[in-house]
């Protein structure tokens, strides 16, 4: 039996990923899950798998190096899946620190300490793997039209969130070159599907428009994203884990590319047709909620990955088209608003008024 440890397990990715192998695995292997739980990081995305014998949460912060040690030191440790961070531009800009602090200082830590784990005389352990899960915003901004990112595109980040990261990746880089640490690095476009927290594009969108209240919506609206439906990305995630070469980088994109201002439009459209026909909710859904607010800072224009490599070197491919993952999306929340409503209140709301105002 295989133990997995799951940093960020409590998160969207992570617990998404989490329910997909034990979905795909049953009982061969053993997850632990790592997680301080602040504000995205949600128990209740988890309750489907709490009560599995090969399941063990440890509310930890991979800031603090003893913790971590011992973790290693108290399981036999064969895979390493790092999601935990803190992900969203808006802070990152708001409180640079907290982002270095999580997802700089608590990659080294968690690198630091498989390295002491797995080190043999010869090398490594035998069949022993740490994967970076990080982002498409290393890459910084595609000015144009077309065009895509590449494993081999230069890393030019613009906001410190998408810095914080570049730095982990770069660090990764470093132990697999100096140290031949046995690790993969996977970068991913736009992620969204069920369990998101409602600070991001999608999950916002669809809370504020069931409430009636106004759509914010950056600048004019037509940055672009690629968007990658969750499930598709955990699925990646394994395949590049049992089937990715050693210090590898791996792009792992959707083929979807919408600007924002189209996944507002098509969210209100399908809310107003998957409401039953008497919902007072439906009254309210048309582009009068949408509001357009001053443009991010350092904004990036567009996003576009290329997954070719991942293709031909596991034979991942993105198997949900938008039009059907927005669907199952946006279903979901519906179906799970009391989900919902726990994840936003108190400090949550604070935040949304500080930003949004």
């Amino acid at each position: 039996m295989k133990t997995y440890l799951v940093t960020g397990g409590a998160g969207f990715i992570g617990s998404n990923y989490i329910q997909y192998m034990f979905g795909k695995y049953k009982e061969s292997i053993r997850i632990i899950n790592v997680d301080c739980l602040t504000y995205a990081g949600n128990l209740e995305n988890l309750v489907s798998v709490e009560n599995r014998e090969n399941y063990i949460f440890i509310k930890e912060d991979i800031c603090s190096k003893e913790a971590i040690h011992n973790i290693f030191k108290q399981y036999d440790i064969d895979r390493v899946v790092h999601f935990a961070a803190e992900s969203h531009v808006d802070r990152s800009i708001r409180n640079p620190q907290i982002f270095v602090n999580t997802n700089v200082m608590g990659t080294l830590n968690l690198l630091d300490a498989a390295k002491c784990a797995w080190e043999t005389k010869g090398g490594y352990k035998e069949d022993k793997k740490y994967l970076q899960v990080s982002t498409d915003e290393v890459y910084g901004s595609l000015e144009e039209e077309t065009g895509y990112f590449y494993e081999t595109t230069s890393i030019d980040p613009h906001s410190p969130y998408s810095a914080s990261k570049a730095s982990a990746d770069m660090l990764v880089k470093a132990y697999i070159d100096t140290f031949h640490f046995p690790a993969n690095i996977t970068r991913c476009s736009n992620n969204y599907g069920p369990y998101q927290f409602p600070e991001k594009l999608i999950p916002l969108m669809i809370n504020n428009a069931l409430l009636g209240k106004k759509l914010p919506v950056y600048g004019d609206g037509k940055n672009v994203r690629d968007w990658l439906y969750v499930r598709d990305h955990a699925k990646a995630i394994d395949m590049v884990m049992e089937q990715g070469r050693l210090g590898q980088i791996y792009n792992v994109g959707g083929h979807n590319e919408k600007q924002n201002l189209e996944i507002v439009n098509l969210i209100i459209e399908t809310l107003a047709e998957l409401l039953p026909a008497k919902d007072p909710r439906k009254e309210h859904l048309n582009r009068d909620l949408i509001r357009y607010v001053e443009d991010r800072k350092g904004h990036d224009k567009r996003y576009a990955i290329a997954p070719e490599k991942i293709k031909a070197e596991t034979g991942w491919e993105p198997e949900t088209m938008f039009a059907e993952g927005i669907r199952l999306t946006i279903e979901w929340y519906l179906n799970n608003q009391k989900w919902m409503s726990h994840v936003t209140s108190g400090d949550y709301q604070k935040y949304y008024l500080e930003m949004y105002r």
